[in-house]
């Protein structure tokens, strides 16, 4: 089963962040994805205009209130930054790269370009 068709697991804290050989054998199933320090996933995407990046956001925003886990957004014109981790723990857990698998699948039909 990929990442996109799994579900987000909420931490509850007391775990370690992955380690940097798991992040290297979870990174290359994302599509454009940083992992930055191994603390957290980075991405840009970009559209034609302000519209349909506000649109990307509110979708990401409706999946990340049903998954439960929350990435940190950056919304300028044409425009999307994410940056996931688990808050909690202060680092990865495999729920992060789910929740990337999952925001790729939003744009297909807004005309993001990743």
């Amino acid at each position: 089963m990929g990442l996109a068709e799994q579900t987000c697991v909420p931490c509850r804290g007391g775990v370690p962040p992955l380690e940097s050989d798991k992040i290297a054998e979870l990174l290359p199933q994302l599509t454009g994805w940083q992992a930055v320090d191994n603390h957290h996933l980075r991405k840009e995407y970009r559209f034609k205009n302000f519209v349909k990046a506000l649109d990307f956001v509110n979708r990401v925003g409706a999946l990340a209130e049903e998954q439960k886990h929350h990435p940190d957004v950056r919304l300028s014109y044409g425009e999307v930054v994410l940056e996931i981790l688990t808050h909690k723990i202060d680092g990865l857990t495999e729920s992060d790269f789910i929740f990337a698998a999952k925001c790729d699948a939003l744009p297909r039909d807004e005309g993001a370009r990743l």
